[in-house]
This record gives C-alpha cells, sequence and structure tokens, in this order.
C-alpha cells in the first residue's frame, strides 16, 4: 500500500492570504532632485516603508508565505523558518500574525533592540546566532535546525527561495516601470540580492537599454543595514551578477551624511540602507549628462534609533 505525500492546500488560509496582499507593495515615487546640481537628471526613490511590515521586505515575505500556503507546504500545524538581520523575519512576523501561523527567527545576537522588540511584540521565537557570524550564521543555524525535524518546519530560506526576486519581478519593477516609463537608470543595494535580480531582470525586458546599477559596502565591515559585502558572503544562490551594467561601492559615511542631509532638506529620517542607495544613485548621476535614476528606500529610520541617535549626536 501506497502513503500519499501529497500536500493538503488549506483553503481558507490561501483566500485569506490572497486578499492579504492588498496591503503590499504600490509604494509611490518621491523626488530628490534637490540633491542634484544637474537639473537634467531626475532622482526618485520608492518609499518601501509605506507598506505593511514598514519595510521592502513585505514583498518578498508575503510572496514567499503565500506560495508555501499555495503548495500545502504551511500551514496553522507548521512553523516558518528562516533566518533574518531583521526586517524580512519583522516581515514574516507581521503576515504570520495576520494569518494566524507561527514563526521561528534565527537573528544575530547584535541585532538592533528595536528590532528584537518589534519581533518579540509580534510573537515570533527568536534563536540568537553569534554576532560574529552575521547572517551567514544565522543561516547555517536556521539549516541546520530544519534538517534536524524534519516535519516541524517550512524553511522559507529567503537567500535560495525564488519567490523572492519574483516578488519584485512581478511587482517593485512593474509598479516603477508603470510610474516612470522614461526611466534610464536603475541602482539598488545587494543583501539577499532579490530587490535588484527581480527589478533589473524586469525593466530589462521592459527597455534593454535601462542600465542597472547594484550597490554595496565598501568593506566587509560596514554599518548598512541588510547589505552585503559579496565578496566576503555567501552569495545568495539565485544572485546574477550579468543583471548589472556595473557595481558601484558606498562607504557607510557617505550613508549617514545623506541621512543628516535629507533630514535637514525635508525632514525625512532615512535608514542607513536607505541612505546608501540615495548615495549610490549620486555616483551614478555624476557618471552621465541626463537621465531618470531610480532608487529604492528599503526603510525609514523607524528602527534605527540607536544609529541615528549616534549620527545626530
Amino acid at each position: 500500500m501506497m502513503i500519499s505525500t501529497e500536500k493538503k492546500v488549506n483553503g481558507a488560509l490561501a483566500q485569506k492570504a490572497a486578499k492579504l496582499g492588498k496591503q503590499v507593495g504600490n509604494t509611490p515615487l518621491h523626488s530628490f532632485g534637490y540633491l542634484l546640481k544637474n537639473k537634467r537628471i531626475t532622482l526618485l526613490a520608492k518609499k518601501e516603508w509605506l507598506q505593511l511590515s514598514g519595510s521592502i521586505k513585505a514583498r518578498a515575505a508575503y510572496q514567499i508565505i503565500r506560495s508555501a500556503i499555495e503548495q500545502g507546504l504551511l500551514n496553522e500545524s507548521v512553523i516558518l523558518l528562516d533566518a533574518t538581520s531583521g526586517n524580512t523575519g519583522i516581515a514574516y512576523a507581521t503576515i504570520a500574525r495576520e494569518l494566524g501561523l507561527r514563526v521561528q527567527l534565527c537573528l544575530p545576537e547584535n541585532a538592533s533592540s528595536e528590532r528584537k522588540k518589534i519581533l518579540t511584540r509580534l510573537g515570533a521565537d527568536i534563536v540568537y546566532t553569534s554576532k560574529f557570524e552575521g547572517t551567514d550564521g544565522a543561516q547555517e543555524t536556521a539549516r541546520q535546525l530544519a534538517e534536524d525535524f524534519p516535519g516541524k518546519y517550512f524553511y522559507a530560506d529567503q537567500y535560495k527561495n525564488d519567490n523572492n526576486w519574483k516578488a519584485h519581478y512581478f511587482g517593485t519593477a512593474v509598479e516603477i516601470f508603470t510610474e516612470q516609463p522614461r526611466i534610464t537608470h536603475f541602482a539598488a543595494g545587494l543583501g539577499t540580492t532579490g530587490t535588484f535580480t527581480g527589478t533589473a531582470r524586469r525593466l530589462k525586458i521592459f527597455n534593454r537599454g535601462i542600465k542597472t546599477i547594484s550597490l554595496q559596502p565598501s568593506s566587509a565591515l560596514h554599518g548598512l543595514e541588510g547589505w552585503k559585502h559579496l565578496e566576503t558572503a555567501i552569495v545568495p544562490k539565485f544572485h546574477d551578477p550579468t543583471l548589472a551594467n556595473a557595481t558601484l561601492e558606498v562607504d557607510t559615511q557617505e550613508a549617514y551624511n545623506i541621512i543628516k542631509k535629507v533630514k535637514e532638506e525635508e525632514g525625512l529620517l532615512l535608514s542607513p540602507s536607505a541612505a546608501a542607495n540615495i548615495a549610490g544613485a549620486l555616483k551614478v548621476a555624476g557618471q552621465i549628462e541626463e537621465g531618470v535614476i531610480v532608487t529604492i528606500l528599503p526603510d525609514n529610520a523607524d528602527k534605527y534609533a540607536e544609529v541615528t541617535d549616534k549620527i545626530f549626536q
């Protein structure tokens, strides 16, 4: 007698997840023209904190969770497991709370106190990992847990899960091109690389002439939360370096200077990674005579008080 291994889909849960999608994406573009001396260049950035969970990670987390539910891999009796530096974990926990799901997250112990408090408040079970190993160490811990307890977890594995980049292929890129079809350049930092991979891949289908520039920290030791220095880190499985027309480096201090500048000019308080994307986009602007540059503001500074307090001391 054969035992069926077919996964059973919870139809009611799938319907609930589909409805939740209305709260993900469709974020506005914000102009940063005042940062440019050359008025023939337009600089725009998507304000990604204006969606569920307050960051761009809602897109990938939602796509991963919804896909898993629709495949019968995730339901109320299975725990969603993953490694995170913070924002994806917050997105998982926010979405899971809405859907009545459980979440366990492997988080480096040096994550900000704000992130820890938010995750605890959202009901996530946190497994703290070595601060010296960063998200690479957190990934290894999550992988080991998934192997040790088969059937207990749905291991989301955001660094290998294709739904990560697909969220941006079907969402972020479409929104950008629909709102700004004159785009000539797209620049974004590399972390899981999902944002850059999915967005760049789709934008080049819309218009092969669009230049896509990946950004990364100038050194392995940096203060750009969520970014990876790929030369010294585990490279995400779906990262495709051929999608980048160029790669530029951004120094942490450059990002901090942008945080100060934007706060002074318009009272908008950016996160370090958002400011780093602006810094990278400004480097692109310095290399062209005209064009429309679009970048991403993954989140604002709500979860970075420890960093911003030091910046404005």
